[in-house]
């Protein structure tokens, strides 16, 4: 039961972003903890109800920039173990959804605190070896959008609770917000620890429970995810953590009539599978499970004649090249004014040559390996076929998977607008340029509308009409639109997340309007004096001094 009293909890800001220089103490701190974490090989179960679940099915979590270095190894679930985190799920319902709304914030606002203090190294190495991300890329994930999502989730929350509606004399109207009835499956990608850790929590603040399924390439770090949940309090069944397959952990939870709602970060087309199959069992289910996801992106660099070009250069090589152009929101094609790409070109060229790659715990390197085998081949792959999209390498190409999974930064150019270099969704360091004649600013603003995804987007411009143009002409081209700025690096609490067309949901994680999506609303009607006639006082005859009756 809630105490009496109106709580306001610890207002939220944006966690400050540590530099990790030479000397520093929380530079020292990181390099210890992640010699420790390389140094010992753990044995990762699956959680369930807060128990430990070995299966003896096992995968190893690896470094991508160092293959042969075996972080754990990791237990697989399969549907009997779906089954078993359904039920777990559905018992800590029971208790959790009546949790009053401070309870469910403290657990979530200490995590955030824990994570901004003693288990900040933990996540941050962990994210640097599992997933091949700098110590920067990883403090920014790991820890400060982590520690964001947590703490601006709980304000997003009261603001949702405070929408209420108005009452007339004699009633008052209530507006519930109730978990939802089943369970919420949250299915992660690889690329952000923060992903990962935002979306079972921010369904399960809100009052339901929670199966998550993570990638299996980011395991490790998941696995130090849920150790710090379950030091902040999260009670045990509340997020149920199911590593395995893809397809025989998403079909037994599928097909579970409790499933309440989905929340996903991937590909366009598992999500859509996973969509296809929802439909497909929709009958079978308690409700109509919400479905919430954020799927793939072919962002977009656009430089009007005016740009900077320098400024164009830098967005390009941060856009597209950090964290190996793996996040949902890298800048993957560019559009250059004939009069800007001669001396872009020989910027980028220069540039790129000075980027170093490697080791993600040599701390001089500005970039990692992609995520594994599968994703360099393709990478390669593309490469290798750009002059069958009517293009050459700009400056990059090569391909190394003899260590690690290493790609280098690789600018393309190409003749075709409508190219796959251009439409296709590729998820690795790899950005493709067409060359626009300068007097064609507005038939290339066709251009950019034209494509399957509507994720992120920016636009150069030193001519303020331009930039207005290019904004309303590409209104549904980018959720997220950047003027003079790289397309990458949302903020909690700044920039609301999220895209649509092939891009997702737009349900905007880092906002209320993804954590509205959790709850299921009830209004309440209470009359303090109930009437006692059924009769309404227009059906009372006529008497002496009223009008007339009419013919």
């Amino acid at each position: 039961m809630s105490a009496p009293g109106r709580f306001r909890p610890p207002a939220p800001h944006n966690e400050p972003i540590k530099d990790y220089v030479p000397g520093s103490p929380e530079r020292v701190e990181l390099k210890r903890r992640l010699d420790e974490l390389r140094s010992t090989r753990l044995d990762i179960p699956l959680v369930i109800g807060g128990e430990e679940v070995r299966t003896g099915n096992t995968f190893e979590a690896v470094e991508p920039h160092s293959k042969k270095s075996v972080l754990a190894d990791v237990h697989k679930g399969g549907p009997a173990e779906v089954e078993r985190a359904v039920k777990a799920a559905a018992e800590a319902w029971k208790d959790w959804h009546r949790w009053p709304w401070e309870e469910r914030a403290a657990v979530v606002l200490r995590a955030a605190d824990l994570l901004a203090g003693p288990w900040r190294s933990t996540l941050t190495a962990a994210t640097m070896l599992n997933q091949s991300k700098t110590a920067h890329q990883a403090e920014i994930d790991a820890a400060c959008e982590l520690i964001d999502f947590l703490r601006f989730n709980v304000e997003f929350m009261l603001r949702i609770y405070e929408e209420q509606p108005k009452s007339s004399p004699g009633v008052w109207n209530r507006m519930e917000y109730r978990p939802l009835e089943g369970f919420v499956f949250a299915v992660t990608p690889f690329n952000f620890t923060a992903i990962a850790g935002n979306l079972p929590t921010s369904a399960a603040l809100m009052g339901n429970t929670v199966v998550w399924k993570p990638a299996s390439t980011a395991a490790f770090s998941a696995h130090w995810v849920m150790r710090l949940l379950d030091a902040a309090g999260m009670p045990p069944g509340v997020i149920n953590l199911v590593y395995g397959a893809g397809a025989e952990v998403g079909d037994a939870v599928l097909s579970s009539p409790d499933l309440a709602g989905v929340h996903f970060t991937g590909s366009t087309p598992v999500f859509q599978g996973m969509w296809k199959t929802i439909g497909d069992n929709i009958a079978g289910y308690r409700n109509y499970p919400r479905i919430v996801g954020e799927t793939g992106g072919k962002d977009f660099i656009l430089a009007h004649p005016s740009a900077d070009v320098e400024a164009v250069a830098t967005a390009i090589l941060r856009g597209s090249f950090e964290y190996q152009g793996q996040k949902c929101s890298a800048s993957s094609r560019v559009y250059a004014p004939s009069n800007m790409w001669p001396e872009l070109r020989e910027r980028l060229v220069k540039e790129v040559a000075t980027i170093r790659m490697g080791d993600v715990t040599d701390f001089s390197n500005y970039m990692g390996a992609v995520i594994d085998q599968k994703a360099w081949r393709g990478h390669k792959k593309a490469i290798d076929s750009a002059s069958e999209n009517a293009a050459e390498v700009v400056v990059g190409g090569g391909a190394d998977d003899s260590e690690g999974f290493f790609i280098q930064p690789t600018v393309l150019e190409t003749s075709d607008p409508s190219s796959q270099l251009m439409q296709d969704e590729l998820f690795g360091p790899i950005v493709t340029t067409y060359v626009y004649p300068e007097k064609k600013w507005e038939e290339t603003l066709e251009l950019v509308d034209d494509n399957p995804y509507g994720l992120t987007g920016a636009v150069f411009s030193e001519d303020r009409a331009a930039i207005d143009q290019a904004q309303e002409k590409l209104r549904y081209t980018a959720g997220n639109f950047y003027v003079n700025d790289k397309p990458t690096g949302a903020v909690v609490g700044q920039q609301p997340f999220g895209g649509a067309r092939g891009s997702g949901t737009n349900d905007k994680a880092g906002s209320m309007w993804n954590l509205i999506r959790w709850v299921s609303p009830r209004t309440i009607k209470e009359t303090f004096v109930p009437a006692r006639d059924y009769r309404y006082p227009f059906m009372a005859p006529d008497g002496d001094g009223s009008a007339p009756d009419r013919p």
